[in-house]
């Protein structure tokens, strides 16, 4: 018999079922009961994020997550990525780690790719030199200052 998971949200608080958007009113605790693929708002990346070539592999996953209903577009764009990303990279534990990940998205396990990704990143941030931040910013409605860099989706490779 399969366990249930319970997931609370806060007032405001979304969350991404199955590719649906559901957002809560007040505080409420969801029970599922059966599979369910979801993405709690606050391991969505937005697309201005998605600035080095491992944070562009994070937000296609999530992609995939969100909208099932193009999957198999982020799945071919994501093997294209993650081809280049093993071809490009010399890091053992990002190489590691990229295997690792594929494997979890072949299984389907998309929620846990993203989980591995987010320890990838700060590997990949040190090897840039960037000053280590959150991988994904929190949703707090106050606004965010914007990088300089103008974010643009590549397929793999450092750009």
């Amino acid at each position: 018999m399969m366990s249930t998971l319970r997931i609370s949200l806060r007032a405001g608080e979304r969350i991404f079922v199955n590719g649906a958007v559901v957002k809560a009113d007040r505080k409420t605790t969801l029970e599922f009961l059966n599979d369910v693929t979801f993405l709690l708002e606050s391991h969505v990346m937005q697309a201005e994020d998605a600035t080095t070539p491992l944070r562009q592999l994070y937000f296609i996953v999530q992609m995939m997550l969100m909208d099932p209903a193009n999957v198999d577009e982020s799945r071919s764009l994501f093997a294209r990525s993650l081809a280049t990303m093993l071809k490009t990279y010399s890091n053992r534990d990002i190489l590691a780690g990229l295997q690792d990940m594929h494997d979890m998205v072949e299984r389907g396990r998309s929620f846990e790719a993203l989980k591995c990704l987010r320890t990838l990143i700060p590997i990949e941030d040190r090897i840039l030199g960037r000053p280590e931040r959150n991988v994904v910013r929190p949703n707090s409605g106050r606004p965010v200052q914007q990088e300089t860099v103008k974010p643009r989706l590549v397929v793999g490779g450092m750009s």
